[in-house]
């Protein structure tokens, strides 16, 4: 890690553009004006970058703790097909757990809001999926993204990504056992914290999230692929 062995071999410092690019303005008017953004332990601003199903996705820099809502609705004219479309959002980025509907449209985009629904904030990377999204199909190519991204040093994360994958992706088409969802989600969790970098954590919570959240969807898939051993291919999602 560069907090240990950075620049010319020496403990760095590594701040992003975003940490950068407000110091001057905090400079010019001062701490007390940027901690007054927001609500308290959520304070200041954040860049949000907003992609999927709505029908202006853009990047914005809004105070912390606005509610998802008038994120969407001011800056991205809303969701495509109106708010009754909303199936999911994944807020912080692909590594974080996504969070139906019902929960998070009212919810303040910050920290420890998104923390409570089981769920972060993380980079305000966030991915907004409509009724027409093959939930399952969504995170099986988040999952093919950290196998693919795994450097293979840790065990838990070189073995159990690819596993993950090959699992999630047979749930895809249904071809899988219910008592492997079960199975699957013990395994995310003997990933989660037991990699020397987070790569294991964000290959485990996109997992963990589909299957807290949406378990009725793998069961009902797993059940007509059963009734039916060849059954018609699941359409893909709409861009």
């Amino acid at each position: 890690f560069p907090a240990n062995v950075g620049l010319y071999g020496c403990p760095t410092t590594v701040n992003n553009v975003e940490s950068i690019a407000v110091v001057p303005t905090i400079l010019r008017r001062g701490a007390s004006w940027f901690a007054g953004i927001g609500k308290p332990n959520n304070t200041g601003t954040k860049l949000f970058s907003i992609s999927g199903h709505v029908n202006r996705p853009c990047n914005v820099e809004e105070a912390m703790s606005i509610s998802f809502r008038e994120l969407i609705d001011t800056h991205c004219g809303g969701i495509r097909g109106g708010w009754d479309n909303l199936l999911a959002v994944i807020p912080g980025g692909s590594s974080v757990r996504c969070v139906p509907a019902h929960q998070i449209i009212d919810c303040p985009m910050d920290f420890d809001s998104l923390v409570k629904l089981g769920s972060g904030l993380g980079t305000a990377a966030v991915i907004v999926m409509d009724k027409s999204t093959d939930i399952i199909r969504a995170i099986a190519r988040l999952s093919y993204f950290y196998k693919h991204e795994s450097c293979g040093q840790c065990t838990p994360c070189r073995e159990g990504t690819g596993w993950m994958y090959r699992v999630v992706q047979r749930m895809v088409e249904g071809r899988a056992h219910r008592r492997e969802i079960d199975m699957l989600f013990d395994v995310s969790k003997q990933i989660e914290g037991h990699t020397i970098c987070a790569l294991g954590d964000a290959a485990a919570w996109p997992i963990q999230g589909l299957i807290t959240h949406y378990r009725d969807v793998i069961e009902k898939r797993i059940d007509s692929y059963t009734a039916n051993p060849h059954p018609e291919p699941v359409r893909e999602a709409a861009e």
